[in-house]
């Protein structure tokens, strides 16, 4: 399912030419057969789209939450200085039509009903996924409105307390989705035994040494 044990993290992107999480980076990394981590949020009127960050500022120079912004104002902007725009979720899904896997990232919202319900909807007719978060209440619930879906949680070396295994149990997790700089980490060498373990973000491969992982990459070869 995943070749290589590799993901391409945002599609395969250089933020020059091709811009990460856009259509671009996704067709450039569905030619190379990879699988793809995206990231999904939704917009003030209730459309998900895929974009990373909370604030548009990196990626399009509007200083605007997009949570607060519609997806009519979003159409309006471009990716970096490309004619890229931001894509919707249904966009993404059409594209890669269960070619390959796709990793997708819920980012943090205190809209976690409204947006796991329109993501169940969106996903009900496709079925090469997995879903992930850094919010154990997010992972939970899609659990247990989802048995069937593999759902991960995600944990970063900066907010070690995070990966303390009541909140890991919490969650319900089906895999965890650890930053790099925790693979030496005595706990996670403890829970690798327990859970399937995705690593993020590599930037090279020659960092990969361990072929039992699964690897969230930048720079990716082809």
């Amino acid at each position: 399912m995943i070749p290589n044990n590799k993901i391409a993290h945002r599609g395969m992107f250089d933020n020059k030419k091709i811009p990460e999480n856009s259509i671009k980076a996704f067709k450039k990394a569905l030619k190379y057969n990879y699988s793809i981590e995206l990231d999904v949020q939704l917009t003030k009127d209730n459309i998900l789209v895929v974009f990373h960050d909370e604030n548009l500022k990196r990626m399009t120079n509007i200083d605007k939450l997009l949570k607060d912004t519609t997806y009519t104002e979003l159409k309006k902007y471009n990716l970096l200085n490309t004619n890229e725009n931001i894509p919707t979720l249904k966009e993404v899904l059409e594209l890669v039509n269960n070619k390959v896997l796709l990793d997708i990232e819920i980012k943090d919202t205190k809209r976690i009903t409204d947006t796991c319900s329109i993501l169940k909807k969106e996903l009900s007719n496709y079925n090469n996924y997995i879903l992930k978060s850094f919010n154990p209440k997010i992972v939970k619930f899609l659990k247990e409105t989802n048995p069937n879906i593999k759902v991960g949680y995600l944990i970063t070396d900066k907010h070690k307390y995070l990966s303390s295994k009541f909140i890991i149990k919490y969650s319900k997790a089906d895999f965890l989705s650890i930053n790099k700089k925790l693979l030496n980490n005595r706990k996670i060498n403890k829970l690798k035994k327990e859970y399937p373990i995705l690593v993020w973000t590599i930037q090279n491969v020659n960092e990969i040494n361990d072929q039992n992982l699964i690897y969230i990459c930048n720079n990716l070869p082809y």
